[in-house]
């Protein structure tokens, strides 16, 4: 019962999004915490003149200066860090951090409140809630993308005088409290509500990314996805090492569409996708090009040896396909470009490949159509 109430407190990140939500927040935290601290240590002055002269030394000083110094080297700190550039991990480990650290201040800071509120004489009292409650306020703001840190802060910072206040016997004091619980709840309402707004965001930037990086009808990678891929595959390189790219055609798929209409020729493209990811696995990366054309890339390393990929991948398509059924057969053609042997650029790459891809496809229409002197011309190609 207490982890389904959590979970519907406190719905969890999907995991899709989760390492984004944390660079989010901590682009968040890098870009309004250092104004947080900055904003805290100008009014420390005024806050030790303001405290309550019945409060121990330790109180109206102490704790001030414990906070401005606080305040101060953590501005130094994070303005070291607004221009840092973090991973997941880094980000998660500064959300940790604000949260630990805004609580302790916290700590301090309500302390400081209650013992002023105290200890002050009673015309006076009413000050101290008040300007806890804008240092509260403004810290769930800066914090507000990180909901536990928000809610911690506000339960130190403003539960213990609310508390005070509700039960002090005065009628405004009881008035005071009351504003301040109320403005508590409405702004935990805002902060959930803009954490709900982010989460949405962020899964339809995620699925926005994937329209633009996925082929629409097989779902696998486009020609942009690919393009990337390929110019990170020959930016870190090796010496010595090698990859491929392959470029895949069927043959006789245009009597396919003619005979069985575009619908039925959609559901074929979508089965040599299949059998093109079920292929590669996670040793490549398949990708339609568009029309009946795709392309594999076989990175450096890659468990598929790169002499063989041809093979490799017109065995998978060579089994019959069930359409609608129908058993329908169609070939391939595959010409194979290495880097750099066949080429130092992506488009040497694309090239050579093209040009491999059209030699067989030529090879095989001489076969099936000799010339007059019966001889097939001889290529070198995958």
């Amino acid at each position: 019962m207490v982890q389904t109430l959590w979970r519907t407190v406190f719905p969890p990140i999907p995991d899709v999004i989760l390492g984004d939500f944390k660079l989010l927040r901590a682009a968040r935290l890098q870009s309004q915490i250092p104004l947080l601290y900055l904003t805290l240590l100008l009014t420390i002055p005024t806050t030790i003149y303001g405290s309550s002269q019945g409060a121990p030394a330790w109180v109206r000083v102490g704790m001030p200066a414990v906070m401005g110094t606080a305040c101060l080297l953590r501005f130094i700190a994070w303005m070291k860090k607004r221009k840092q550039t973090l991973d997941v991990q880094g980000a998660a480990r500064m959300i940790n951090g604000a949260t630990w650290v805004s609580g302790t201040l916290g700590v301090i800071c309500s302390t400081w409140c209650v013992m002023s509120f105290l200890t002050a004489a009673p015309e006076l009292r009413i000050y101290y809630p008040m300007i806890m409650a804008m240092g509260s306020l403004a810290t769930a703001y800066c914090l507000s993308t990180i909901r536990g840190a928000t809610i911690i802060n506000l339960l130190i910072g403003l539960l213990p005088i609310s508390l005070l206040l509700l039960f002090s016997g005065s009628r405004m004091d009881l008035a005071a409290g009351t504003s301040l619980v109320v403005a508590s709840a409405f702004l935990l309402r805002m902060i959930f509500q803009q954490h709900e707004q982010l989460v949405d965001l962020l899964l339809l930037q995620r699925q926005m990314r994937e329209l633009a990086d996925t082929d629409p009808l097989t779902g696998l990678p486009n020609r942009r996805v690919l393009a990337e891929r390929l110019e990170l595959e020959i930016q870190f390189a090796r010496h010595g090492s090698s990859f491929a790219l392959a470029l895949l055609d069927l043959d006789g798929f245009k009597p396919v569409n003619d005979q069985y209409g575009h619908a039925c020729g959609d559901l074929l493209l979508c089965e040599v996708a299949d059998r093109l990811r079920k292929a590669c696995g996670i040793h490549a990366l398949p990708a339609r090009l568009g029309g009946d054309e795709f392309a594999i890339l076989v990175p450096g390393g890659s468990a598929i040896a790169l002499a063989a990929v041809a093979d490799h991948m017109l065995a998978a398509l060579v089994p019959p396909y069930q359409i609608e059924g129908r058993v329908i057969r169609v070939g391939a053609s595959i010409g194979v470009a290495t880097w750099p042997g066949d080429g130092a650029t992506s488009r040497e790459l694309f090239e050579t490949a093209d040009a491999a891809l059209y030699a067989v496809k030529a090879q095989r229409n001489e076969r099936a159509n000799p010339g007059d002197d019966g001889r097939a011309g001889q290529v070198r190609a995958a």
